[in-house]
């Protein structure tokens, strides 16, 4: 299997399955000098693990992260980072009857039909799982972000129908309620949303936004790694995106160019702004100095009790009720998630951006 890597200069490479041993996650291009430690991972890692809210798979797991290598007496030495996760409560039993059948909304059918084999055990690699993975990793790139004063955070911006307001935007309730939404109110709202979901043997979708702060300008190249095209492949391996947009995203296909342009202004200590942001933060491909913001769309669940046709291996016609554990909603662990490869992609760019100017690179050693 090939694309289990991604980055450039700062890359991550994960590998195992839901149900295998252990998964694991090695980061290379990582600069030396970080001080990191295993708690900072952890840390990051408690926010996705399964039964972290009340909405989330009954799957009991520690998520307890192992450093094997790249720190030395607290800090990055410059080396391969590679880090390991051992699964320890997988029922691998409740999946053994779907060995036989390929579910609705799943990459049963897909896996089996390109490698003529799949570890139905969860959904092996193709399982949500493999997320802590990428998580532990942008432990690492968050430290990065950090270090250049670069704030990044994400958050549940609706579920199903129930959306925040911008008017009812308060970034101090994200922590404060299970959904990770940053109106408690409107949480409410949705939790009784999600009951009913519950009820009806179903699941939910979402939106996830997220916001970059002070993030240089001149982060991104104008072709193929554009800074949206670089971020669209990394949001989008997360499994279960089915839509990104930047800025004002599809609605803009709806104005005039005079109402979707940012217009530019110098202040009166003659720092050049904009009066708007409908852009997202990004022209031509490259950050322009404004906030960076994205949303995600996250489909619902695909596991639900309910009874669902499908077919067989055989190709035989049959009505089925999965069995497991299953996260009602993805979203709310999935923030962590988005903030995680935000991060990745992030780093990769500033990277790269680095040796775009001779003036730096002259800068840079001194000459």
């Amino acid at each position: 299997m090939s694309g289990s890597i991604f980055g450039k200069l700062f890359t991550v490479s994960t590998w195992g399955e839901s149900h295998g041993k252990a998964l694991g996650v090695v980061v290379d291009g990582c600069p030396s000098g970080i001080f990191l430690s295993e708690e900072d991972i952890q840390k990051e890692l408690d926010k996705r693990k399964p039964g972290s809210n009340p909405y989330s798979t009954k799957r009991q797991e520690n998520d307890e992260v192992h450093i094997l290598s790249g720190v030395f007496e607290g800090k990055t030495t410059g080396t391969p980072i590679s880090m390991l996760v051992y699964n320890k409560d997988h029922h691998s039993s409740d999946y053994s009857e779907i060995a036989s059948y390929y579910r609705p909304g799943h990459a049963d059918y897909t896996f089996d039909k390109k490698y003529g084999i799949r570890d139905y055990r969860g959904g092996g690699r193709s399982s949500g799982r493999e997320t802590l993975c990428r998580v532990a990793a942008g432990a690492i790139a968050k430290k990065i972000l950090s270090t250049l004063q670069i704030d990044l955070f994400a958050y549940t911006k609706s579920i199903g129908n129930i959306t925040v307001s911008e008017e009812n935007f308060h970034k101090e309730h994200i922590s404060k309620n299970k959904l990770l939404m940053p109106d408690n109110e409107t949480a409410e709202l949705a939790e009784i949303y999600l009951q009913q979901c519950i009820k009806e043997q179903d699941s939910a979708g979402g939106i996830i936004e997220c916001v970059v702060s002070n993030l240089p300008i001149g982060i991104g190249e104008p072709v193929f790694d554009k800074l949206q095209s670089v971020l669209g492949q990394a949001l989008f391996s997360i499994g279960a995106v089915k839509g990104v947009e930047f800025g004002d995203g599809f609605s803009v296909s709806k104005l005039k160019g005079s109402q979707n342009n940012d217009a530019f202004f110098a202040d009166e200590n003659g720092n050049i702004q904009k009066k708007s942001n409908h852009s997202g933060g990004i022209l031509g491909g490259i950050s322009d100095g404004s906030p960076l913001v994205f949303r995600l769309a996250f489909k619902p669940t695909p596991s639900i009790y309910k009874t669902q046709q499908t077919i067989t291996k055989y190709g035989e016609n049959i009505n089925i009720n999965i069995k497991g554990r299953h996260d009602p909603i993805i979203v709310p662990r999935a923030v962590v998630v988005v903030e995680a490869m935000t991060a990745i992609a992030i780093v990769d760019l500033l990277f790269q951006n680095m040796v775009s100017n001779i003036n730096s690179i002259i800068n840079f050693y001194q000459l």
